[in-house]
Formats: C-alpha cells, structure tokens, sequence
C-alpha cells in the first residue's frame, strides 16, 4: 500500500495539482502587490506632495524642451554653415550651366540656319502663296495679316491671348494687397498705398484732367476704329486693344481710383477677360471642327471691303483687343498701388 500511495504521489496528475495550487499563491500574491501598489498611487495626498509634484513635472518639462531646442540646432546648424555655402555654390555652378548650355543650342542652331535671301528657303514655300493668293477668297479678310493670325494661325493666336491672361494672373497673385473686403476695414498696406497715390500722384491736377477730358474719348473711339477695321486694314485685336488700354491708364492718372472704378474693377476684368477668352475658344473650336470634318459651319464670309465681313474675324479681334486692354490696366494698376 505504502508503495502504492508513493507511486500514485509522483505521477503526472498529483504533480499538475501541486504546480497549479503553487502558480496559484504566486499569482495571488502579484495579484495583492498590485493593488496595494494602486492603492498607493491613488491615496490623498499632502499639499505639500502635490507642490512638490507639480515642481517636479515643471523642471522635467522644461529639461524636455531644453534638449528639444538643442536638437533643433543641431538639425539647422548644418544648414546655416555648411548647408548654406554648398547650396549657394550648387545653385552658382548650376546657373552657369543652364547659361552655358543655353547659349550652346542658341548657336548651333543659328549656325545652321539657311543662308540669307536664299530662294528654298523655308520662308518661300507654297504656305505663304497660298496666304496671298487665295487669302481673300478663303477668309473674306482683305488685310492678309488678319487673315493669317485669325484664320489660318488662330490657334497660336488663342495662345498668345492666353498668355497674356496668364501673365496677368500671375502679377495679380504677386502684387495684389488683400484685404477682408470691407472699405472700413482696410489692410495696413492698402492704407500706405492709398497715401502714397494722393502724395505722388493727386486728383486735383486742372491742366491734365481738362486735356484727359479731351483726349481720352478720341483715344477710345481710335482703339475701336482700329478694332473693327483690323480685317480691312492696319489695326486688328492687339493694336486695338492696347491704345484702349492707353486711354484707361490716362483717365486713371487724371481723375484717379475713384472716378475709374465706378465702370471698371477686379470684377470688370475678371468677366471681360473670361467672356473673350471663352468666345474665342468656343467660336474657333466650332470652326476648326467644321472644318476638319468638311462640314458647313454657316458662318458667311460676306462681301470683301464691307465692315462686317470674313467670317469671325471682326469678333475674334474684338476679343483679343478687350483681352489686351484689360491685361495692359491690369498691369499698370497693380504695379502702381497693388489693385484695381
């Protein structure tokens, strides 16, 4: 029997009890350490404990932003030195570079150019005889120019309007001073504008509001004159339109912000620039669909001489002078005092 019950003691299952009621008073114990650690951490403390505490977390805070502020110097440190030089020396080295290589295509490609006055010669090919001699009867123009830039070529010409609607975004996004809207409350920088235009330039000059008076009409009624008779004669979009936009910056100049703005502003531009640049687009895309597809796009030609003849050049000049009198008081305006 004796040897029975020791046998029965050393097998698998008593041994499993003993290790299972052992692992259990260990994980009671823990158990009990840690709350009674709790406990501790969340009894009442002292006014003096808390003081104490919160000078504690202070110094450990401010030693936290110490090593962060050293951190941060060390970081830039190269980029103040050594960064900076060899920065300035790549840039340097890169713009010389650029230069050079810019100037190497220049040269290679005049020096490889036709020679001068020579009979095949790009220039004296069959596109520029067919612009004199079948430029009448096909675009209705009279002036072969307009014919060319608004009828065979309008499509650079619908870039170069572009660009210059660009242009004019890009020197409104560098040079207009914001502000909230609100005329009470101006920016700061709106306000030293306003005082430096009445110091340089005031409003009460006599002698060139009464010649402006005079002049900026006849300016305005040649600009048109020039516009509608781009496709019978010297004048068209880009001549137009920047002896209107003459007439603007003079008027500007003699009667000022003010008198200018009760019939043109930022809102003015804004939808002449895009009504022009978006007719333009549409009308010539229609064009060039009808004619890519041989199909009849029903815009007349009319009769040669008459004022409103070939086709949609008379509009299309319209566009581009209202697009170019806007950009050239665009440019003056922001230039001067950072607005319309």
């Amino acid at each position: 029997m004796a040897k029975q019950r020791n046998d029965y003691e050393n097998s698998w299952f008593p041994r499993l009890q003993r290790w299972i009621a052992q692992g259990g008073t260990k994980l009671n114990d823990q158990m009990t350490a840690e709350l009674s650690e709790a406990s501790d951490a969340h009894r009442v403390l002292s006014a003096d404990d808390m003081a104490r505490r919160e000078v504690e977390q202070a110094v450990h805070q401010m030693e936290i932003q110490e090593h962060e502020a050293v951190l941060y110097e060390k970081a830039h440190e190269w980029g103040r030195t050594k960064g900076a030089k060899l920065i300035r020396a790549f840039y340097a080295v890169l713009a010389v570079a650029l230069c050079v290589s810019v100037i190497a295509v220049l040269l290679t490609t005049v020096s490889n150019l036709p020679s001068f006055g020579g009979e095949n010669n790009p220039i004296n090919n069959e596109v520029s005889q067919r612009y004199i001699e079948k430029g009448l009867q096909e675009t209705g123009a009279v002036n072969i120019v307009a014919g060319m830039i608004l009828d065979y070529r309008a499509f650079d010409t619908l870039g170069e309007s572009h660009v210059l609607f660009i242009a004019a975004c890009a020197v409104m996004i560098l040079l207009r001073l914001s502000d909230s809207g609100d005329p009470r409350q101006l920016s700061r920088e709106r306000m030293e504008a306003e005082a430096n235009d009445r110091l340089y330039e005031p409003k009460n000059d006599i002698i060139l509001q009464r010649v402006a008076g005079m002049l900026v009409p006849i300016i305005m009624l040649f600009g048109i004159y020039v516009l509608f008779n781009g496709h019978l004669g010297p004048g068209g979009g880009f001549s137009g339109g920047a002896v209107i936009g003459a007439g603007l910056i003079l008027y500007l100049n003699a009667y000022g912000f003010l008198a200018t703005e009760r019939f043109f502003t930022i809102r003015t531009f804004r939808a002449v620039s895009f009504i022009a640049l978006a007719f333009y687009a549409l009308a010539k895309s229609y064009s060039f669909f009808c004619g890519a597809n041989h199909l009849n796009s029903g815009i007349g030609l009319g009769t040669p001489g008459d004022i409103f003849s070939s086709g949609l050049i008379l509009y299309l000049n319209i566009a581009v002078g209202m697009v170019v009198a806007c950009t050239m008081y665009a440019f003056y305006t922001l230039f001067r005092k950072g607005d319309m």
